[in-house]
């Protein structure tokens, strides 16, 4: 599978570029003032609605910028087969917008009924897997296309790892024919939470997997007498997540790449510029082959 192929036939797909997710906050300035940026992202979950403001302010938005929806209420990651509720929903909004690209976490939220409000890490083992698989299967046979699986922060060494992180997501994609959207913030907190090698993880994923790439910021959390890394989507982007994405887009070219900031949400101004970083670091990469 190539990088290309992960894209929806009838939607033009995302460019190789820095993108940053949509936030009501920054509707006025994005709308009127139609900043260069690459594209954006939504989490579809807040637009699974019949009318309103938020399709209408998401159609205007399809209109001018490519666009990517990545889920958060899937549970792939489960032990419960996937909300079939849900997923019509989320075909109902894709079949609409259209986006270049649909992703979901590999996580799971919910059990017997009652939802967590977290991403909570997989089990790692082969059992695990097999779920995993047969949850992706499902939603691309009720999407018509291919999503992205987002590798998880962790937080405390599962009991049940018998798989290595990246072989077992790398064995995910290959069994299903999805593709990953590696979230290097995500490899950074595990690396510094339970010890994973970050460079060697971001080595080994496949670069005709990666169809998209996410960073954003962590929070620190040292009240237990130990060092404890947060995804928590509220700050910059840290020098050693920057420095991890180089290594990533360096073997394996550009691809598009978001900016996550979802706490403590800045400016526009100040979400733009921390894209634009992103922006200058795929520059460098694409300009000598447009030479």
């Amino acid at each position: 599978m190539s990088a290309s192929s992960l894209f929806s036939a009838s939607s033009p797909p995302l460019p190789p570029r820095a993108g940053a997710g949509f936030k009501d906050e920054h509707a006025e300035a994005v709308c009127e003032g139609r900043p260069d940026i690459g594209w954006f992202e939504v989490h579809p979950e807040n637009y699974m609605v019949a009318g309103g403001p938020r399709p209408a302010a998401l159609e205007a938005l399809r209109g001018a910028y490519p666009l990517s929806m990545h889920g958060v209420g899937l549970s792939l990651g489960g032990a419960e087969r996937v909300d079939r509720g849900h997923l019509a929903a989320l075909r109902t909004l894709v079949e609409r917008f259209q986006p270049g690209l649909v992703s979901e976490h590999i996580a799971w939220s919910a059990r017997d009924g009652v939802w967590f409000a977290d991403l909570l890490p997989p089990s790692l083992g082969r059992a695990g897997l097999d779920l995993l698989c047969d949850n992706i299967d499902e939603t691309h046979d009720a999407l018509g296309r291919p999503i992205l699986i987002e590798n998880p922060a962790s937080y405390l060494v599962p009991p049940d790892r018998g798989m290595d992180e990246a072989a077992f997501v790398v064995e995910a994609a290959r069994r299903t024919g999805c593709g990953l959207l590696v979230d290097v913030n995500n490899v950074h907190v595990s690396a510094v939470n339970i010890g994973l090698d970050a460079e060697a993880y971001v080595d080994a994923i496949p670069g005709d997997l990666i169809g998209e790439i996410h960073l954003a910021g962590f929070a620190v959390d040292d009240a237990g007498g130990e060092r404890l890394l947060i995804d928590s989507h509220g700050a910059a982007v840290d020098d050693a997540v920057w420095r991890l994405y180089e290594r990533l887009i360096d073997r394996v070219g550009p691809r598009p790449t978001l900016i996550e900031w979802d706490r403590d949400i800045p400016a526009w101004d100040v979400l733009h510029a921390e894209a634009m970083k992103a922006e200058t670091r795929l520059a460098r990469l694409v300009a000598p082959a447009a030479a």
